[in-house]
């Protein structure tokens, strides 16, 4: 359904490249800077490359599962629209909240850490200094998603290419530079808690699922969406088992580390590569953050562009952008980021996560055995690895208190659907 007048239609503005980049920018974040100390804590010496390794292949059912369904609808929303399709208004309303409460919480406390990283370089030092920063990277980064998706899609873009050149340096360094020092053969593969290891790298590569949710501004979506969701994920993967290959080879006592990636950079490639490499956490967090502030509002604007409206929290502007819905995240995020420590706020991670599996895996499966949107019943395979995935994710990574704040969130998407109205029917052609 269109939310916006026909005289302001976008124009898809969104190349392969440009979402793909897109994919990439939202897997390979901050985290992998400090993944493979935690994961070598798990799973000592190569066990940590396998578990990478064998986490990523995994991943992939799940990752065709985004894309399969991902093809046949070209509107914002991702899992909020094959919600709606399969299951109906309600289903649709209850995890577009949900996906976007987890965003903002999340959006905001990435923003926050990387402004109290970034204040003491400009001497703003301080709570009060890092609140001020945080604050005009939330405006700033707001400002440059109203202007318009073609340009956050190229401000992105370079973003993320700028994030993997210190991370492709290090891996190229790696593998065909000499170590600058004495480097000891690495570990072999022992034994070590491979469930929590492989659920860990889990949460490392998420990211590739925000790739459907902005179908609706890209150019030939059923091709390129596909690509995207399946081509970020292996990207990513190849990345980081080269990389985590790299931290195993260089750093003996690795799950000791604090700064993995930027300790086996000096090993690697000295100190000039170390900066490098340091600068680069710094420029990740940001394209992170930009995706966040671009992919965030679509949520909140999807689950009220069905046959309920909320407060036009679904119009779009000429240059795609869900303008009411941004001021909203604006507004949410600036408050937050306003609090003070906000380790806490990744509170529905897990659970966030398996809503979005879980029902993009229960709607491909309904859909196929429905044959609807030339889907067949075979398509409903790819369902169960999906499915089993997101809730080990539940099983093993979510905590009590995130359920607790999950249930609070389902049951103030059910006040807030109480504000919606019904959509008015558009006026049909005079006879």
């Amino acid at each position: 359904m269109s939310t916006h007048p026909a005289d302001a239609v976008p124009k898809r503005t969104i190349g392969p490249f440009q979402l793909l980049a897109l994919g990439v920018n939202g897997i390979v974040g901050v985290g992998i800077f400090f993944a493979p100390a935690e994961i070598a804590a798990q799973a000592p010496g190569m066990a940590a490359v396998w578990a990478f390794a064998l986490t990523g292949l995994a991943l992939v059912p799940v990752a065709l599962a985004f894309a399969v369904l991902g093809r046949r609808f070209d509107a914002d929303g991702g899992p909020v629209v094959f919600a709606r399709a399969a299951f109906g208004e309600r289903a649709s309303f209850l995890v577009g909240w949900v996906a976007y409460v987890s965003a903002f919480l999340s959006a905001s406390a990435v923003m926050a850490g990387l402004a109290r990283a970034l204040a003491p370089s400009v001497g703003l030092a301080g709570p009060v200094g890092e609140r001020l920063l945080a604050s005009a990277l939330v405006t700033s980064l707001t400002a440059l998603v109203a202007s318009g998706i073609r340009v956050s899609a190229r401000t992105w873009t370079a973003l993320t290419v700028l994030k993997l050149v210190p991370l492709a340096a290090l891996l190229g360094a790696f593998l065909f530079l000499p170590a600058a020092g004495e480097v000891p053969p690495p570990l072999p593969a022992t034994g070590g808690s491979w469930l929590k290891a492989g659920l860990a790298v889990m949460f490392a590569y998420q990211g590739f699922e925000i790739v459907p949710v902005i179908a609706g501004q890209v150019r030939s979506a059923e091709r390129t969406v596909p690509m995207a969701t399946v081509g970020s994920l292996l990207v990513a993967a190849l990345l980081y088992v080269g990389l985590t290959w790299a931290c195993v080879a260089a750093l003996p006592a690795l799950a000791e580390a604090k700064a993995p990636l930027v300790q086996a950079a000096s090993v690697w490639g000295g100190v000039g590569l170390e900066r490098l490499v340091a600068a680069g956490t710094s420029v990740s967090a940001l394209g992170i953050c930009l995706g966040m502030m671009v992919t965030t509002p679509r949520y909140l604007s999807a689950l009220a562009s069905g046959e309920r409206s909320l407060f036009g929290l679904e119009r779009m502007s000429a240059s795609g952008v869900p303008t009411r819905a941004l001021a909203v995240t604006w507004t949410l995020v600036m408050g937050f980021v306003n609090l003070g420590d906000l380790s806490e706020l990744f509170a529905l991670s897990a659970i966030a996560v398996l809503m979005q599996f879980g029902v993009t895996a229960a709607a491909l499966t309904v859909l196929s055995l429905r044959r609807e949107r030339n889907l067949r019943p075979a398509h409903a395979l790819l369902a169960v690895p999906t499915l089993v995935l997101g809730l080990t994710l539940v099983a093993f990574g979510a905590s009590a208190r995130e359920a607790a704040v999950a249930s609070l969130a389902v049951l103030a998407g059910l006040a807030l659907m109480q504000l919606s109205r019904p959509r008015a029917p558009v006026p049909g052609p005079l006879p």
